[in-house]
Order: structure tokens, then C-alpha cells, then sequence
């Protein structure tokens, strides 16, 4: 079903997923007529004036269904930032769950498989991934810690309790120079995980890192920090095949 996204002057947005009827809000109503239009501007009944435009992948993404806490998008985007990937890039994704993470890399990558051991997460990852439209994603119901059934890797990326003890299979998974990355939301988990590459000689640590954001006001002279931020959400631990 085709759908639109509504924009205030000042930012504000609006999902409109059916566009075969009138869609209401605070500011009055836009007509089913004018929701066709796939770009520029339309006006509510009571003379508000909102942007119009079909929704881009980031905007359908703000739509998936949630179930377990899925991974920020500001580590997402640190994550492809830092291990390069890109649309010939090969991918295995673990601990899925609502598959926040899988999604976002199927966006840019050639190929991504994720594994989830818990039926209910599974599904809504696979449910997720049908409503982005996502082709060369494929989820399997599969505990990683047992091995990974791919080879030739780019990346492997970990969300999981104990990430260290996947580093075996992951050295016989991924390719020379590709990366390995786990997200923890504690320490003592990057710790263990570092640790455990550090005991290597087939992988050379990179980095553990945490991405603080923190957005700014602008309006007028009145510029300023916002009052609340997205402080911490895990620690991002880079390894490299060697």
C-alpha cells in the first residue's frame, strides 16, 4: 500500500499509511486527493502547510515493530562507518532479535544472513524485514554459539551475552581483513570479548568505542543544547581477521 510522509516547517513528521482516504491531525485534515501527490507541498483544510514525499528507507525504519531493545542508530551508523561496507559486502548478523541492526546493513549490503534462537524475536525481525522490503536478507532460527554455517564473511556483527565465545567460529567464518563487532551494553562484557581477541593470533583488536549524541536547539538567538540526550547505549568492540 503506497504511503506518505508529512512535514512541519519545524520538523515535525507524519506516517500516513493509507492515502486512499483523508488523513486527520492536529492541524486539521489533508484531503485523499492531495495525499497522491509524491512530493512538495499540500494544505490541511484549515490552511497549514506541510511538506509532502514519498518515505525513504530512514523513514520506514522508524516504523518497524519493536519487541527487545534494538541497537541505536547512531552505533548503526558507527558500525558501517568504521568497517567500510557497502553494496558488494557479504554479512552475518547474531542475536537479531528485532532486527534493528540486520535491516539497516541489508539497506547497503549485498547479502546479510542473521541468526535468532528466540522464536518471538524471530518473527518480528522476519516481519520487520518484509515491511522494508528487504530482499537479501535472510533470518534463520539458529543458536551462533553451536557455529555459523556461512564463509567468505565481510563482517560479522554480535549482540549477544557472551560474544567471546564466538571468536572461534568467526576466525573460520570471515575472510583476511574482515571485521568482527560485538555491542555490549556493559564493560565487563567488552572487557571479555577484548580480551578474548587479545589471546589471538589471528585477529588484531581495533577499538572499543561508545558514540554519545546530543542534539542542539536552533530557533532564533536561542541555540542551545537539548535538555535530554541519547548518552549510553552499549560499547562497540572492532576486531579484524588477520
Amino acid at each position: 500500500m503506497a504511503s506518505r510522509i508529512l512535514i512541519t516547517r519545524e520538523g515535525k513528521r507524519y506516517f500516513v499509511k493509507d492515502i486512499s482516504k483523508d488523513y486527520h491531525m492536529e492541524y486539521g485534515f489533508i484531503s485523499k486527493v492531495d495525499l497522491k501527490k509524491k512530493q512538495g507541498q499540500v494544505k490541511t483544510n484549515t490552511g497549514t502547510e506541510l511538506g509532502i514525499f514519498e518515505p525513504s528507507f530512514s523513514d520506514l525504519y522508524r516504523k518497524i515493530k519493536r519487541g527487545p531493545q534494538i541497537i541505536a542508530r547512531k552505533d548503526i551508523g558507527f558500525i558501517m562507518a568504521e568497517t567500510g561496507i557497502g553494496k558488494n559486502s557479504v554479512i552475518l548478523d547474531s542475536g537479531a532479535g528485532s532486527g534493528a541492526l540486520c535491516c539497516y546493513l541489508a539497506n547497503y549490503a549485498k547479502k546479510v544472513t542473521a541468526y535468532e534462537i528466540r522464536e518471538d524475536f524471530l518473527n518480528i525481525s522476519k516481519y520487520n524485514a518484509e515491511f522494508l522490503g528487504l530482499k537479501n536478507l535472510t533470518i534463520k532460527n539458529k543458536d551462533i554459539y553451536q557455529g555459523i554455517d556461512e564463509k567468505n564473511l565481510d563482517l560479522i556483527t554480535l549482540d549477544l551475552p557472551e560474544p567471546w565465545n564466538v571468536v572461534e567460529h568467526a576466525s573460520k567464518a570471515l575472510k583476511s581483513g574482515g571485521y568482527l563487532v560485538s555491542y555490549s551494553p556493559t564493560i565487563p562484557q567488552a572487557m571479555d570479548f577484548a580480551n578474548a581477541i587479545l589471546e589471538r593470533k589471528d585477529f588484531a583488536i581495533i577499538k572499543t568505542s561508545e558514540v554519545i549524541e546530543r542534539e542542539w536547539e536552533m530557533e532564533g538567538r536561542k541555540v542551545r543544547p537539548k535538555s535530554r540526550m541519547i548518552g549510553h547505549t552499549g560499547f562497540l568492540t572492532f576486531a579484524r581477521k588477520i
